[in-house]
């Protein structure tokens, strides 16, 4: 459920108990969100691990390594100081890679009031356990809201006040169900809610999830096929497919179909397979065009959220029995030394299925081996 909430009907700024924000992260979408949270009127403190990076925030507001250029509110602050970041944090946005999540929990957890909500704003599944960060979070900080802010947000977009929408989303009560204005989710929304930033209330903080960690996946995709020399055609079948995989996934899981169709679900989506300004995209760009993983980004060590998620993805879908293909052959290539032309020509010939869930079908291709071959040589 989304909720679309008149203003009227939210907890003005200073009514609704959220003052100070901690964003943990600093950054191209730390950096971004944190300048979102301080046009919306909070008191923001950042919390980084690079000294160059803090003094850059507080002397010049900017942040030369990840967003040059990019100017940042005044009255931001940043700190490599974790107590200091947190301290009278009345919200904590936790915005560092998905697989730093756990260490992070652990970090701040002495440093946090009773009950502050802590909204992660990074995306993926943790690899081995196979739990959705919401859960990783819940064991590390029990007693906190957990929630999720998650769109189809560019960060330096975002930054520049370029008009955005977002979804934020945490667990409903009973009584969150009875009076939605006063739930965690929508105090959350009202407090980072801006002219430029327009965030929606969802009590599916599953979904949200879901479509955070898959879409990376299959931006990567999308990428390889454009590198390879495909055009629109192919990217909207993996964008279209690409979503199924994700409804599958967030409905065994307990989310519903109806959040993956949202701006957490198909709009982050749509975004991250339309851009090289995505890293995963820009990633399977690289790797269709037949550059080696290790010279990619001109051989710099970049984060790629999608080429982490592949692993933890495929390891949920595997273990929870749903079939997602697309995410499948990304791994395959990825992490298995599967051969790019080779992998995606057997994805295209594989049985023809039917396209409602609802119709179980499924009937061999008629594309024959030479013609699955000849195929993979074009990408290749």
């Amino acid at each position: 459920m989304v909720l679309d909430i008149s203003p009227e009907d939210l907890p003005r700024t200073g009514d609704q108990g959220i003052g100070r924000v901690a964003v943990i992260g600093a950054g191209a979408w730390g950096c971004a969100l944190a300048a979102v949270a301080r046009s919306a009127g909070r008191a923001v403190t950042v919390w980084g691990r690079n000294a160059e990076t803090v003094t850059a925030i507080n002397r010049d507001h900017e942040n030369p390594r990840y967003m040059p250029g990019v100017p940042l509110p005044a009255g931001l602050n940043a700190t490599m100081d974790v107590a200091q970041a947190c301290a009278g944090a009345d919200l904590v946005l936790i915005v560092t890679p998905s697989r730093t999540l756990r260490e992070m929990c652990g970090m701040i957890r002495p440093h946090l009031a009773p009950g502050v909500p802590v909204a992660l704003c990074c995306k993926g599944i943790e690899r081995g356990s196979g739990l959705l960060l919401s859960q990783v979070a819940e064991q590390e900080l029990p007693g906190h809201p957990i929630g999720a802010l998650s769109g189809p947000t560019f960060a330096k977009e975002t930054a520049l006040g370029h008009l955005t929408a977002a979804t934020v989303a945490f667990p409903f009560s009973y009584q969150d169900r009875l009076h939605p204005e006063t739930s965690t989710a929508a105090k959350v929304a009202v407090a980072m809610g801006s002219n430029a930033f327009r965030p929606y209330v969802s009590d599916d903080i599953i979904g949200v999830e879901i479509g955070g960690a898959v879409k990376n996946v299959i931006a990567i995709a999308c990428g390889m096929m454009t590198g390879a020399g495909f055009a629109e055609n192919t990217r909207a079948a993996l964008i279209t497919r690409g979503m199924d995989e994700m409804k599958r996934l967030a409905q065994v899981l307990g989310g519903r179909r109806e959040t993956v169709t949202g701006l957490s679900g198909a709009g982050d989506l749509t975004l991250t397979c339309s851009s090289r300004t995505s890293r995963n995209m820009s990633l399977g760009v690289q790797l269709g065009e037949g550059t080696p993983r290790e010279k990619c980004f001109d051989g710099r060590n970049v984060v790629v959220e999608g080429e982490i998620n592949a692993v933890s993805v495929v390891e949920l879908a595997h273990r929870v029995k749903v079939s997602m293909p697309i995410c499948e052959a990304v791994h395959a290539v990825l992490h298995k030394g599967a051969p790019l032309g080779e992998t995606f020509a057997r994805l295209w010939a594989r049985p023809i299925e039917g396209e409602p869930a609802s119709l179980s079908l499924s009937i061999d291709h008629p594309a024959d081996d030479a013609a699955i071959n000849d195929l993979a040589e074009r990408m290749s």
